[in-house]
């Protein structure tokens, strides 16, 4: 349990500072690679919600002191924590399933992996990005926002899986 937990928050500070570098990424002023989201998706299934509602509020609570942005990131983490457990149930039939509690490529699969993050990422740049305009004044430009930010940490964050899964491979 101690190793899980030391794993995370590794985890939380990679993916902090990470964020803090990609915030200066912006590609043909629309599309944002969020990579940060990946811990509240990396969270374990069976933890209890309250956790999870901690874990997500504290984690955007960090970005919006990092970017200046006061509670939109808060807000929308914690929409994200909230949704996570359904949309989760949405893919897979059965938490027993799975050999590791942990959503991962390894643990879902590819389909399922990519069905979940893809609907929680999409989700929360909908709700970022919502937050930040709070218009409908240029909802064309809004909607390329959600959409290119969307491919791009879904893109980045399916290579940081790769990274950090806990595949044990057997050599021949």
């Amino acid at each position: 349990m101690t190793k899980t937990v030391i794993q995370f928050i590794l985890l939380f500070l990679a993916l902090m500072v990470l964020q803090l570098v990609c915030n200066k990424i912006v590609l043909f002023n629309v599309a944002m690679p969020i990579v940060f989201i990946y811990l509240i998706l990396r969270l374990p299934v069976n933890l209890h919600g309250g956790w999870v509602l901690t874990i997500a509020f504290f984690t955007g609570l960090v970005i919006d002191i990092f970017n200046n942005t006061p509670g939109m990131n808060a807000l929308a983490c914690t929409i994200l924590g909230a949704v996570r457990r359904p949309v989760f149930n949405l893919f897979v039939s059965r938490e027993t399933d799975m050999s590791v509690p942990i959503p991962s490529v390894d643990s879902m699969g590819i389909g399922d992996y990519m069905k979940y993050m893809g609907t929680l990422v999409t989700l929360y740049c909908a709700l970022i990005f919502l937050i930040q305009a709070f218009t409908l004044h240029n909802f064309v430009l809004t909607l390329a926002r959600i959409a290119a930010s969307s491919v791009l940490s879904i893109i980045i964050i399916f290579g940081l899986d790769s990274l950090v899964s806990t595949r044990r491979e057997k050599r021949l």
